[in-house]
C-alpha cells in the first residue's frame, strides 16, 4: 500500500485543562476522499486546525509522505501542500473572481525596472482553471458576490489546487448550500480526488459524505470511534455513531418510538 500523503498519529490537543483531542489518528492517501464526521463539539475544527498548522499538537506525530514533520506555523503546512478551504472562504464579494483567485499571488510582468500585475495571464488562467471544475464564467472580471454559494466554493477549491495543494481540507463545504449547489460542489470534490489530490471532507451530513467518500472516520468528544471504508458501513450506522446510538435508542424508547 502506498505511503499516505499525510498521517496524524495519536494526536492530543489540550487547552489548559480542556482536552479537545484525545488520541486521534487519521491518514489521507493520494486520490482519496477521507470524510471526517462528527456533530458540533466533536473536535472537528480543532483537528483540522492541527492538521493545517494553526494549532501545534500537545502530543502525537504528523507525517508528510512518511517523514515526521512539525508545523511551526500554518505557512509551513501550506508549503508542505496542505491547503484548507474554510466555511467563510476568505473572499471579498465586491472584488472580481480573478482578484480573489490570485489574492496575494498575482503574476507579474516587467516593464523596464517596474513590475505590474499581468492581468492577461491572471484572467486567462482563472477562466481555464474554473472551466476545468465545470464553472464557465461570463468574464473573469465578474464579482465573486454575483456567484452562487457553490460556485464560490469551487473558486476556493480551484485556487487551492492551482497553487499546489497535495491535501485539500474542506471545512463543511456543503453546510449552507441548496440541493443543486451541493451537487455541484460534490462533483468538484470528485474531480479533485480523481486528479490524485487527497481530500479531507469535514461534515456532519452523512449523505453528502457517502456520495464522495472513500473512508469515513467519526469523531465524538475528541476521540475517534473508528474508520470504515466505503461498503463497510451504511448511512444509518454512521449516523448512529455520530449521534450516539445508545442514547438515541433510549430516548426513542422513553418517547414511545416517536423519535
Amino acid at each position: 500500500m502506498s505511503t499516505p500523503l499525510i498521517e496524524l498519529k495519536n494526536i492530543e490537543k489540550h487547552f489548559g485543562s480542556v482536552i479537545a483531542l484525545n488520541g486521534v489518528s487519521v491518514s489521507v492517501n493520494a486520490g482519496e476522499c477521507h470524510c471526517l464526521l462528527g456533530d458540533n463539539g466533536a473536535g472537528k475544527s480543532t483537528f483540522i486546525k492541527t492538521m493545517s498548522g494553526v494549532h501545534k499538537p500537545t502530543r502525537g506525530q504528523i507525517f508528510i509522505d512518511g517523514k515526521e514533520t512539525v508545523f511551526a506555523t500554518a505557512r509551513d503546512a501550506i508549503d508542505a501542500g496542505i491547503a484548507t478551504v474554510y466555511q467563510d472562504l476568505a473572499m471579498i464579494p465586491l472584488m472580481s473572481v480573478t482578484r480573489n483567485f490570485w489574492m496575494g499571488r498575482e503574476p507579474l510582468r516587467s516593464v523596464g525596472p517596474l513590475k505590474f500585475i499581468d492581468f492577461d495571464k491572471a484572467n486567462r488562467v482563472t477562466m481555464e482553471e474554473m472551466a476545468k471544475m465545470g464553472i464557465h464564467l461570463r468574464e473573469p472580471g465578474q464579482a465573486v458576490g454575483t456567484l452562487s454559494g457553490g460556485e464560490r466554493q469551487t473558486v476556493a477549491i480551484s485556487r487551492a489546487v492551482y497553487f499546489g495543494a497535495k491535501v485539500l481540507i474542506l471545512d463543511e463545504p456543503t453546510s449552507a448550500l441548496g440541493v443543486r449547489q451541493t451537487s455541484n460542489v460534490l462533483a468538484t470534490i470528485d474531480k479533485v480526488r480523481k486528479a490524485g489530490i487527497g481530500v479531507v471532507f469535514i461534515s456532519h451530513n452523512v449523505r453528502h459524505a457517502m456520495a464522495v467518500g472513500d473512508r469515513f472516520t467519526v469523531l465524538n468528544r475528541g476521540q475517534t470511534l473508528g474508520t470504515a471504508r466505503r461498503g463497510e458501513i451504511n448511512p444509518e450506522e454512521l449516523q448512529d455513531l455520530m449521534a450516539g446510538g445508545k442514547e438515541l435508542a433510549q430516548l426513542e424508547g422513553s418517547l414511545g418510538g416517536t423519535v
